[in-house]
Order: structure tokens, then sequence, then C-alpha cells
């Protein structure tokens, strides 16, 4: 889809005008340093900024450069992530950090490619490096980027990836791309409320979902809390959260093995259950 030069302009100037009133201070956005801005980018991920902001804070002090973060243990991390959910990306992040010191002398890539090859990095993460560190001049399509596009252009109807990316290319003023991402990152924070409710699907209907504590997520999340506080014998650990959680030992069981695979807990020959040390 080809866009007018006015039809760009005229959005432009909406976004920027409405950013101009209500743009958001956040401290992520006070550096260039691509390592600070990985962390809030791979913290905002599926967590909201308020969440998001005294972790943030504790994280880059207690790891305040990529050397630090890459020397922890993948238990240290998982120890100051607590509160945050989907611990899989404190490990991401670990792995990345020693990727970096190991691969790339200590020094992040400013190539998309090269990023991309870093461990849990996808097109978004990468090109948010590039646009928030480097600022270089290219798009980058979160959920509510992609929700402002699909309602502004297409009426709310929705569109392939290519489509919205294509669009999203056009939209980036040129020498602007830091300002840009910023102002559709607030007002899709804002705005989107408005236009697409939260508890709405695509057809603007409510959806269904189960409660949150009848996830494996949740039970998962739960098993990794006990064990930033120490190690138990595998087997009386299983009987004591079948009896807190109100479930089999069975489903205990397969919560542990599942996260065991996932590299988040770490079982002895002993039979000993840790947060994994290396």
């Amino acid at each position: 889809m080809k866009l007018s030069r006015k039809r760009i302009e005229d959005f432009q100037k909406l976004i920027f005008d409405w950013w101009e009133k209500n743009r958001r201070d956040l401290p992520w956005r006070r550096t260039y340093d691509p390592y600070h801005i990985l962390i809030s980018e791979v913290m905002l991920q599926q967590t909201q900024v308020s969440r998001v902001l005294p972790k943030y804070r504790e994280f880059v002090t207690v790891f305040p450069t990529v050397m630090e973060l890459a020397k922890a243990t993948p238990a240290d991390v998982l120890r100051v992530w607590r509160g945050m959910g989907y611990n899989r990306r404190a490990l991401y992040l670990r792995k990345t950090a020693v990727s970096v010191i190991h691969d790339h002398k200590g020094r992040f890539p400013k190539i998309e490619s090269e990023l991309r090859k870093l461990p849990g990095l996808g097109m978004y993460t990468a090109r948010a490096l590039l646009v928030f560190a480097y600022k270089q001049d290219i798009s980058m399509v979160d959920t509510n980027i992609r929700q402002i596009i699909t309602h502004y252009f297409f009426g709310g109807k929705a569109q392939p990836t290519i489509v919205i990316a294509g669009v999203a290319d056009q939209l980036v003023p040129k020498g602007k791309s830091w300002a840009w991402h910023q102002a559709l990152m607030d007002f899709g924070s804002s705005e989107l409320k408005k236009i697409h409710p939260p508890w709405a699907d695509r057809n603007g209907k409510k959806k269904t979902s189960i409660p949150f504590k009848e996830t494996n997520r949740y039970f998962r999340g739960k098993v990794i809390d006990r064990l930033r506080d120490g190690s138990y014998n595998e087997k009386l650990f299983t009987v004591e959260l079948s009896g807190l959680f109100g479930k089999s030992p069975q489903f205990v069981a397969g919560i542990i093995e599942r996260l065991k695979n996932d590299g988040l807990v770490c079982i002895s020959k002993s039979g000993i259950i840790r947060l994994p040390e290396r």
C-alpha cells in the first residue's frame, strides 16, 4: 500500500502533536546504551511499564554493565528477576550478555542480521536496539504499533504482517526515528484503550480466558519463587507443592520437568532441586 506524501505528513503531525503534550519520561529514554535499552525492551515484553520501572532500576544497579550480567549465574539473574514473570526472558538476557562478551568483544552489533543471531532476539527487539541505541531510520512494529496502523490506515481490518511493515516503513520521518517510535509507543499505550479495549478481541467482542491462577504459567512462577529462597529435596518439594497448589504430585512433577527442560531449574544426582548455577 503506497501512501501519499500528504497522508504521511498528516499522520506524523497527529502523532507528534499529541506526543508534545503527553510524552512520558522513562529512565531508558535517557540513555543510548544498547545494553540498558535491551534490558528495558525485554522487560517490557508482556509486562506493564508501571511494573517494569522499579525492576529496571534494580536490575541495572545489580548488573550495571553487560560484563557484570555475563559473569552472573542464571540463579543470580533469576533472583533479581523476581516478580516479573516469564522467567525465560531473564535467561535469554544473560545468554545474550555472554554472547556479546565472547563473540563480539563486548560490543553490541549495529547490523540487524547480527543482532538477530543473539539468543532470544527477534526482528522487533533487534530493530528496537537499532532505533533507540543507534538512531537508525528504520521501522519497528510491536502489537501496539500494528494496531495503530490497522486502525488509522485499514479501518480496523487485520492485515498481513508484510502490509503493516510496508506502511510502517513509509511513516518513519527521516532523522527522527528515535522520537517517532517513542511517540508511537506513548500514543499506543494511552489511546489504544479508547480505540480497542483490552478486554475485547479484534471484532470488539469480550474475550474469554481461564483465571490466571489456573494456568501453567502461574504454577511455574510459584515453583521458581520457592527456589529463589533455597534448594530442596525434589521428592519432598513435589509433595509439599502438591498440597499448597491443591494439585496432584504428578501435576507438580510435570511442571518441574518442563522447567528443567527450559533450563530454569536443575536437579542434582542426589535429588536436590535448585535454580541453575551455570
